[in-house]
């Protein structure tokens, strides 16, 4: 017996001496002492030899209750408490019997089947296959400890395993939240073969989980123009013209088009005006920038800000992979707390959901200077380089302001930033009280600095879309688009 239960037991022992001073005083509590003095025995017996202690079935508590009147009978005659020794006994050795026949937890063997990875919004079945090796068949009731992402704690299950035969279940799991984490335990109590007692063990069986943001129609949401270029296409691979930066052919410049695109010395030497067609150029760089510090945290119709800017930059991520670009990460806070420099396919696009599953939100000050320091000296290429944050004024964000507009001219800056619509509301609410006029001066007097901050961002050269979190995917997304044609990467 491990000598914490052993304690366990003499303190419990010690309060049943207790109680027989009070049989000594009251004669009428005693055949209730025996019947507490025999289940502490019977505890204590399993503990020291068999290093468990069973758990009563309904059947044999419903048995055990029946044994009550002769408790009471006891206060009339004398020799009942004789036969209420003798039954305890005997129903406590069918407990014990039962107990020692329950088959050995190493007879049952489980085996989990579950998918590499989540995503929210979406339920995905988990198999387990439970394979009983004893010569009884087996009923378990089965509490598992899923890992947080997926909820905690999952339902009780309970299950029929054939002698020697395998039983199948599968469930429908649906996450909760974006994350990584572990968990996987599973709580067994196996029920004995006259169906008397329980055997209660644990299972360790491990499981790492990793839950990436919502991925449902992203990529479709992502790329408003792939299914055009796709029936253009014929589903083949085909070079887009448009307003890219790469030099394609010449054609005869058409009334209406930009001209721009004229080409003066070919117009000379055909002796028409001809103009320059140009395809949109590829493996240009996307890099994500995200920050995960105090302002992100706060949440906009019960959502976290953060949660909008990740489904932002997963859809803009799935856009610039479609369109042939490089597309990188990088997440801070006070420190940098990821960075995956930018590379091209779907093994980016891969890095980029790993990464983005894994970012949590910390209630502390951005340390602005020390990220953009960071990036600069690991990212040379010219990128379009977006970061996602939000801005209060120009004294709260001036290490923002400053640090976004060193990205010029080396790169292309955009911020992301996510307005508050609660306060938008407030702005143009009207107000019937003091307390509301007070409450619309308020949130107009922030919403005036916070364009001063963005004006500052523009001035020195910084690209700024400031949207509500639920539109931020697509603005981002059509932003992107529209940069591309333009040639502005």
């Amino acid at each position: 017996m491990k000598g914490g239960r052993s304690r366990t037991w003499l303190m419990v022992g010690a309060g049943l001496g207790g109680a027989t001073l009070l049989a000594l005083l009251w004669r009428g509590a005693l055949p209730w002492l025996l019947i507490l003095d025999g289940f502490w025995l019977a505890g204590w017996l399993f503990d020291a030899f068999l290093g468990f202690v069973p758990i009563p079935s309904k059947r044999w508590l419903t048995v055990g209750l029946a044994l009550a009147p002769l408790a009471l009978l006891g206060l009339v005659r004398a020799d009942a408490l004789v036969w209420l020794l003798a039954a305890n006994g005997i129903w406590f050795g069918m407990l014990a019997v039962d107990a020692l026949r329950t088959p050995d937890p190493e007879a049952l063997t489980v085996r989990r089947e579950a998918p590499p990875a989540f995503s929210v919004g979406r339920a995905l079945p988990v198999a387990y296959t439970w394979t009983n090796r004893s010569s009884f068949p087996l009923t378990i009731v089965v509490r598992e400890e899923f890992p947080g992402p997926l909820g905690g704690a999952a339902p009780t299950r309970h299950l029929e395993i054939p002698v020697g035969g395998r039983t199948r279940e599968t469930l429908d799991v649906m996450p909760v939240h974006r994350g990584k984490g572990r968990g996987g335990a599973m709580d067994l109590r196996i029920l004995g073969p006259s169906k008397l007692a329980w055997r209660q063990v644990r299972l360790d069986l491990p499981w790492d989980v990793t839950v990436f943001p919502r991925l449902i129609g992203a990529s479709i949401r992502a790329l408003p123009t792939q299914a055009t270029r796709r029936r253009e296409a014929g589903f083949r691979n085909v070079r887009r013209l448009g307003e890219g930066r790469v030099f394609e052919t010449l054609k005869e410049w058409i009334p209406g088009e930009d001209t721009r695109a004229i080409d003066w010395k070919a117009t000379a030497r055909r002796g028409k005006v001809m103009a320059r067609q140009y395809e949109d150029e590829r493996r240009q760089q996307v890099l994500l920038v995200i920050d995960a510090g105090r302002g992100m945290t706060a949440e906009s119709d019960g959502v976290p800000r953060l949660e909008s800017a990740i489904d932002a930059a997963l859809q803009l991520a799935y856009s610039a992979v479609e369109h042939d670009d490089n597309v990188g990460l990088m997440v801070f806070a006070d420190e940098v707390q990821a960075f995956i420099p930018p590379a091209r396919g779907r093994r980016a696009l891969r890095a980029v959901l790993e990464a983005l599953a894994g970012i949590q939100g910390k209630i502390v000050e951005p340390n602005y200077p020390a990220a953009f320091s960071q990036l600069a000296a690991r990212n040379r290429k010219r990128a379009l380089t977006v970061v996602f944050t939000d801005v209060i004024d120009r004294t709260a964000s001036e290490a923002l302001v400053a640090q976004v507009g060193t990205l010029r001219p080396r790169h292309l800056p955009l911020a992301v930033t996510l307005r508050d619509p609660a306060l938008d509301a407030m702005g143009a609410r009207r107000a019937t009280t003091v307390a509301e006029a007070f409450e619309r001066a308020a949130a107009e007097e922030l919403l005036i600095a916070r364009e001063e901050a963005l004006s500052e961002m523009r001035r020195k050269g910084v690209l700024t879309l400031d949207v509500p979190p639920r539109r931020a995917a697509e603005a981002v997304v059509e932003q992107y688009t529209q940069l591309k044609r333009r040639g502005l990467l």
